[in-house]
C-alpha cells in the first residue's frame, strides 16, 4: 500500500469539530447548511429553495449552547473565502445571531454585517430575513443595533463606491435603499454620505438645489459629477451619448435603461467592461436581439476576451462554468420562454478556446483522487436543468480534476470491470468523452472503483462515482467498501456519489461525515467536493 500521505489533518482532527471519527456532530451540520443550504448529506444542483429555521437545526442547537461567537466566524469564513455555493444560507444564519437572546451574539453578527453583506442585494436579503424571523412577535426589527448596523454599511464605504452601489441595485426582496436610510435613521459620517443619501432619500433635483452653488469638497465633487452622469444617461436617447458616458464612467447594465440595451453602440461600449460571467449569460439574448452577428465589432470584442487570458484569469472564471454557456448556447434556445438564436460560429470557438485555457483558474486541492465513470448505462442522458449530455459532463469534470490535481486516477467501470483511462493534457473534451463511451455496457457495481484501489495497494483520499443511473437502485453499496478500505489501508478516505441525471434521492442514510451524495452537477458541486475534501464540511 503507497504511504497514506498528509491525512492526519482529515482523520484525527478537522475544520468541522469531529476527531477521530467520522460521526456527524453540529458544527459539521452548520458548515454544510452554509455551504449549500441543507444540514443533510445531499447537494442538489441548482436548488435554489429558500432558506428557513426548518433547515438550521444544529445552528440553533450551537447557539442554545453560547457558541454564538464562533458561529458568526464560521459564517465570515463561508462568506469571505468562497467556500459557499450561494450566499443565502450564510446571510440568513447571520440574520438569525443578530436576534438570538445573547447579547455577545447579537453584537458579533451586527459587526459582521458589512464584510458579509458586501453588495447591496445581501444587505436587502439580511433584512428580508429578519422581518421574516420577526413575524408572530410584537417586538420590531429595527433596534437601537440594527440602526447602527445599517448606517455603518453606508458610512463606511468609499463614497464613490457607494453612488455605484445604490445607482446599480436599488431595491430588491421588497426593500429600497431609501426604506434602509428612513428606517435606520442614518446620520451621515461625511458631507459625499450625506449628499449620496439626499440623493436616495429627496431625488436628483434637491441635491441639485443643494449643492449647486455651494462650495464642495473635492470627494463631494466627485460624488456629484458621478451622479450627475447617472441621471444624464437616465434621460439621454442619444446612443452615441450614452456609450461615450459607459466608456467615460464604466456606468453598468443596471444604471442604463431598457431602451438604451436595443442599441448595438451602447451594448459596444458596455462590452468592453461588463464581466465574462454576464456575458456568458445574456448571449443567447444579444443574439437573439440581433446585438450580436456575424463579423460585427461586437461579435469580435466578446471572442477577444474570451480568448483572452488576462481577462480570463481576472474573471477567475471556471471551465465548467464556460462549458455551461457553451452547450446552453450551441442549443439554440432558452429554457423559459420563446428566446431563440442561431449561435455564431466564431463565439462557440472562442468559447471552446476559453473551456481548456480557463483551467489555470481551478485551485488544485492537493488530494489522492480516484475519479471513476460509470458505463454501465448509456450516457447519452442530459444532465437535468443543462443542455449538457451526462457523458459530455463526465468527460469534463474528469478533464478538470486530471489536468488540476497531480494525483487523479480515471477510471471507467462496467459489469465487474475497472478500466483505467490514460488521459493526456493535450486531448480535448471530444476525444475524453469518446474515451469514455468507448467500453461496453452492462450491470452496476460501485464498489468497483474502491476495490480496485484495495487490489491496486492505492493509498486514496477521495473517490468520486460518477453514475447515469438513480442512486437509490444500487444492490451492493460502496459505503460498507469504504469502511473496509479504510480500515485496511488507514487513509481517511471520502466518497462522493454523483447521479448526474439523480433528482434527489441519496444512496443510503448515513451518519458519515465522509460521504456525501451529489444529485444532477452544476458549478457549485465543484465547491462541495473541494470543502468536503479539505474538511470544511
Amino acid at each position: 500500500m503507497e504511504p497514506s500521505g498528509n491525512t492526519t489533518s482529515n482523520h484525527t482532527l478537522n475544520s468541522t469539530g469531529a476527531e477521530g471519527s467520522w460521526e456527524i456532530n453540529d458544527k459539521t451540520k452548520l458548515c454544510r447548511f452554509l455551504c449549500y443550504g441543507s444540514e443533510g448529506d445531499i447537494y442538489t444542483a441548482r436548488e435554489q429553495g429558500h432558506v428557513s429555521t426548518e433547515h438550521a437545526g444544529a445552528l440553533l442547537s450551537l447557539l442554545q449552547e453560547g457558541r454564538g461567537a464562533e458561529v458568526v466566524e464560521e459564517i465570515k469564513r463561508f462568506a469571505q473565502d468562497g467556500r459557499a455555493v450561494r450566499p443565502g444560507p450564510a446571510v440568513f444564519a447571520l440574520a438569525v445571531c443578530s436576534q438570538h437572546s445573547e447579547l455577545k451574539t447579537r453584537q458579533a453578527a451586527f459587526k459582521a454585517l458589512k464584510e458579509i453583506c458586501r453588495d447591496p442585494a445581501h444587505l436587502f436579503s439580511f433584512i428580508q430575513y429578519k422581518k421574516e424571523l420577526k413575524e408572530g412577535m410584537k417586538c420590531g426589527i429595527w433596534g437601537r443595533a440594527l440602526r447602527k448596523a445599517v448606517s455603518d454599511w453606508y458610512n463606511e464605504q468609499d463614497a464613490l463606491s457607494l453612488a455605484a452601489a445604490v445607482t446599480r441595485c436599488k431595491q430588491r426582496e421588497g426593500w429600497s435603499h431609501q426604506d434602509l436610510l428612513r428606517l435606520a435613521h442614518t446620520k451621515p459620517a461625511t458631507d459625499a454620505v450625506a449628499l449620496i443619501s439626499k440623493y436616495v432619500t429627496k431625488g436628483w433635483k434637491e441635491v441639485q438645489e443643494a449643492y449647486g452653488d455651494k462650495e464642495n469638497s473635492e470627494e463631494v465633487v466627485k460624488v456629484l459629477s458621478y451622479l450627475e452622469v447617472v441621471e444624464k444617461v437616465k434621460h439621454s436617447c442619444d446612443e452615441a451619448e450614452v456609450s461615450s458616458l459607459i466608456e467615460e464612467h464604466k456606468l453598468e447594465r443596471e444604471q442604463l435603461l431598457t431602451d438604451h440595451l436595443r442599441s448595438k453602440q451602447v451594448w459596444s461600449a458596455l462590452l468592453r467592461e461588463i464581466s465574462l460571467h454576464s456575458i456568458l449569460k445574456i448571449l443567447g439574448k444579444m443574439t437573439s436581439n440581433k446585438l450580436v452577428e456575424p463579423g460585427s465589432s461586437e461579435t469580435q470584442t466578446i471572442c477577444d476576451r474570451l480568448q483572452n487570458e488576462s481577462s480570463l484569469k481576472k474573471a477567475k472564471i471556471h471551465p465548467f462554468s464556460i462549458l455551461l454557456a457553451s452547450e446552453n448556447y450551441k442549443r439554440g434556445q432558452g429554457y423559459q420562454g420563446k428566446t431563440k438564436w442561431e449561435a455564431d460560429s466564431s463565439i462557440l470557438k472562442a468559447m471552446d478556446c476559453a473551456f481548456y485555457k480557463s483551467f489555470m483558474n481551478v485551485e488544485p486541492v492537493g488530494k489522492r483522487f480516484v475519479l471513476a465513470v460509470d458505463v454501465s448505462t448509456s450516457l447519452t442522458s442530459v444532465v437535468p436543468g443543462t443542455a449538457i449530455s451526462t457523458a459530455v459532463a463526465a468527460a469534463a469534470i474528469t478533464m478538470i480534476f486530471a489536468q488540476t490535481e497531480p494525483n487523479t486516477h480515471v477510471l471507467a467501470f462496467s459489469e465487474g470491470t475497472v478500466v483505467p483511462c490514460s488521459l493526456s493534457a493535450d486531448m480535448t473534451l471530444a476525444e475524453v468523452t469518446a474515451e469514455l463511451v468507448k467500453f461496453p455496457s452492462g450491470s452496476t457495481d460501485c464498489t468497483l472503483p474502491i476495490t480496485w484501489a484495495a487490489g491496486s495497494g492505492k493509498s486514496i483520499d477521495m473517490f468520486i462515482i460518477l453514475t447515469n443511473n438513480p442512486l437509490w437502485t444500487f444492490t451492493a453499496s460502496p459505503v460498507d467498501s469504504l469502511k473496509k478500505y479504510r480500515l485496511a489501508s488507514g487513509a481517511a478516505s471520502k466518497l462522493v456519489m454523483c447521479g448526474l441525471t439523480s433528482i434527489g434521492h441519496t444512496i443510503a442514510d448515513t451518519e458519515d461525515r465522509g460521504l456525501l451524495s451529489l444529485c444532477g452537477f452544476d458549478l457549485g458541486a465543484f465547491c462541495v467536493i473541494r470543502n468536503l475534501a479539505l474538511d470544511l464540511i
